[in-house]
């Protein structure tokens, strides 16, 4: 069970946290808002009012015994960044912070942040690269060259086999899953493709555009 601390319960810290916690693990969340820490409570390990900034409050919480710190306070961006540092000087492990513009990602890295979660840079990009083409219903980054892509099958691919389309060789385009209904299969060799089959393909964005004719 990993041992989470989320400081910050507005909207997005307090999703990091509830999901955490339905996945198992060990969750504090720490908020200043009295409201947002009684909302909070029922579905975390731990909750508690405190400043985030505070250096002995946070010294008194054992952080090098978290395996993940979470940073998503909202409001002044001078919060976020003191709170991001003071957690790497008290021995953090690991620590996730929110940023909202490129200059925030910036600082945030130069005091220690070991990730960066820029949501809305994030949501812009997947709503860009989804609704760019009809061929893409949805995708997942995995860094900043390959993404898993969620497509629709090509007219000229239905009779035909996964051998036969050949688009590990031709395209370096790995097929993952195909969705077929309600069901979801790894497909093999002599897969045969049908009509309004989806499938879950790994490969870079120039690969996978050569591929599916985007």
């Amino acid at each position: 069970m990993k041992s989470i601390l989320v400081l910050g319960a507005g909207e997005f810290g307090s999703t990091i946290a509830k999901r955490m916690s339905e996945l198992g693990c060990d969750v504090l969340s720490v908020d200043s808002d009295e409201n947002v820490i009684n909302e909070i409570s029922p579905y975390v390990t731990n909750a508690m009012i405190g400043d985030c900034t505070n250096r002995d409050l946070l010294r008194s919480l054992g952080i090098p015994d978290f395996d993940i710190c979470v940073v998503a306070l909202g409001g002044l961006f001078q919060a976020s960044l003191e709170a991001t540092c003071t957690l790497k000087e008290l021995g953090a492990k690991f620590v996730m912070a929110r940023a909202t513009n490129d200059v925030q990602m910036k600082f945030l890295r130069m005091v220690g942040a070991d990730e960066i979660a820029y949501p809305e840079k994030q949501t812009a990009i997947r709503f860009a690269t989804r609704y760019a083409s009809d061929m893409i219903l949805d995708f997942i980054r995995l860094d900043s060259n390959y993404s898993i892509y969620e497509i629709k099958v090509p007219k000229d691919w239905v009779g035909k086999t996964l051998v036969q389309t050949d688009v590990r060789r031709k395209h370096k385009v790995n097929i993952i899953t195909v969705k077929r209904g309600d069901s979801v299969f790894i497909p093999h060799p002599e897969t045969v493709f049908m009509e309004n089959d989806i499938t879950f393909v790994i490969g870079e964005m120039k690969d996978i555009r050569k591929c599916f004719k985007i």
